[in-house]
């Protein structure tokens, strides 16, 4: 069918698609290896009509940590809500979650997808990007009880990112870690992030 004979709503529904079969794909496999061409098959249009929609791949991957981000507020919310889970299990299971995304449905960027990500976004969307991330850092904060003023959001931001980003550059990114420690080290880093975010659960904001 040709792309003219789409109404407007059939296309908000085939972008919102794209999205979430994006989103799907990336979180299973990882982002590098999913491809447009995964995608726009599974959603069944044709390459040029996904570009019509996106115009790089990196304008969609942005699109499908958007969609996930309230998705990971909820389960964070899910979490801290159960009662049969401590304040400290329902942290490290979220935050275990994170660091193993692709068994938990949660797309992680790598260093290398990092830096081509930052490579080819605008200025402007890399800055809403920020925007949305530090957001996205700071609700959850909220979520685990301790309130989030910027100095905290983006140390929370860094002791997060880095031990997932470590977690899934050991061995390719970073040859000289060792690989069969891999599980321990994000082991040690979940719970000394946790013990820093207990710390300032029981301190007032500056």
């Amino acid at each position: 069918m040709p792309k003219a004979a789409y109404s407007e709503e059939d296309k908000e529904r085939i972008r919102n698609a794209l999205i979430t079969v994006g989103l799907e794909l990336m979180a299973k496999q990882g982002i590098q290896y999913t491809t447009v061409e995964q995608i726009y098959k599974k959603v069944g249009i044709s390459k040029t009509f996904f570009y019509s929609f996106f115009s790089t791949k990196e304008d969609l991957i942005v699109e499908t940590l958007y969609l996930q981000q309230p998705k990971i507020i909820a389960y964070a919310q899910k979490l801290m809500a159960d009662p049969a889970l401590s304040w400290r299990d329902a942290v490290c299971q979220f935050l275990n979650a994170c660091c193993y995304g692709e068994k938990n449905g949660i797309a992680v960027l790598t260093i290398e997808e990092q830096q081509h990500l930052f490579r080819r976004l605008s200025k402007e969307s890399y800055q809403v990007f920020r925007q949305k991330q530090l957001r996205l850092f700071g609700e959850i904060l909220e979520c685990f009880g301790i309130k989030a003023d910027a100095a905290r959001i983006h140390l929370f931001t860094n002791l997060s990112l880095t031990a997932m980003v470590i977690r899934r550059a050991i061995p390719d990114a970073l040859p000289l870690f060792v690989p069969e420690a891999a599980d321990e080290t994000v082991d040690f880093q979940l719970n000394a992030i946790i013990d820093a975010l207990e710390k300032l659960k029981e301190a007032p904001a500056p």
